[in-house]
């Protein structure tokens, strides 16, 4: 469910089942993952992609309102929240390569990452909630406040806007948008470029950045 491959210094993390949304037990493959990462010291750098048309998909709703038992319920969001938390801070350089459609929890953990690329010609970025008649958990808000400005985070949350690559560059909420069989290459690029800066300084520096964030995406309701 998730691969973990290393080229030089820059560690890729693919994300690899139904539509790439998330469930308590690729959360856990995740945390893993990234165990390994932090682990590694420095230099080192973190790109995720997804497989197929998808990065990610998001929450599993129909899991969720379906045959999930009761104690997963109550524990899915949160741990959903606290991967996007780590993903926020991580004391690495992390770039998402956005290979198709990111939607929901799936647009929210990119916007975790310093950096996106994302593909050209197919493929959305979109938070669908306003369609779905469905509220943002606070820390969803928040970490898109973080890092969108007000306007874009304001359109994009109220009108459920699919954006293309390109007009995802134009709102700044990726800093590429390149063809397909450029996407990985170039997220390996950039991550390379900074692997060096790799330290628990940097997980503290970022802490320092979006406290408001952390405290959203780590709040009880």
């Amino acid at each position: 469910m998730i691969e973990l491959t290393r080229e030089g210094d820059v560690f890729i993390l693919r994300f690899d089942v139904p539509e790439n949304r998330f469930r308590p037990e690729n959360v856990v493959a995740w945390h893993e993952a990234l165990d390994e990462v932090a682990g590694a010291g420095s230099p080192a750098a973190l790109v995720t992609t997804g497989t197929g048309k998808f990065y990610s998909n998001g929450l599993d709703l129909d899991w969720l309102l379906g045959e999930a038992p009761e104690e997963s319920r109550k524990a899915y969001i949160p741990q959903v929240l606290g991967l996007m938390a780590r993903v926020l801070v991580f004391p690495t350089i992390t770039v998402a390569a956005i290979n198709g459609h990111a939607f929901g929890a799936g647009a929210q953990i990119s916007l975790g990452h310093d950096y996106r690329v994302m593909r050209t010609g197919r493929g959305y970025w979109c938070m669908p909630e306003i369609d779905m008649r469905s509220p943002l958990h606070p820390g969803m808000t928040a970490i898109i406040q973080a890092r969108v400005s007000k306007q874009t985070a304001h359109e994009l949350v109220v009108t459920g806007t699919r954006y293309t690559a390109e007009a995802a560059l134009a709102q700044q909420i990726v800093d590429h948008a390149v063809p397909e069989n450029e996407v990985l290459p170039r997220a390996v690029e950039i991550a390379a470029a900074l692997a060096s800066k790799a330290d628990p300084a940097m997980q503290a520096l970022k802490e320092g950045l979006y406290p408001r964030a952390l405290e959203a995406l780590r709040a009880e309701l």
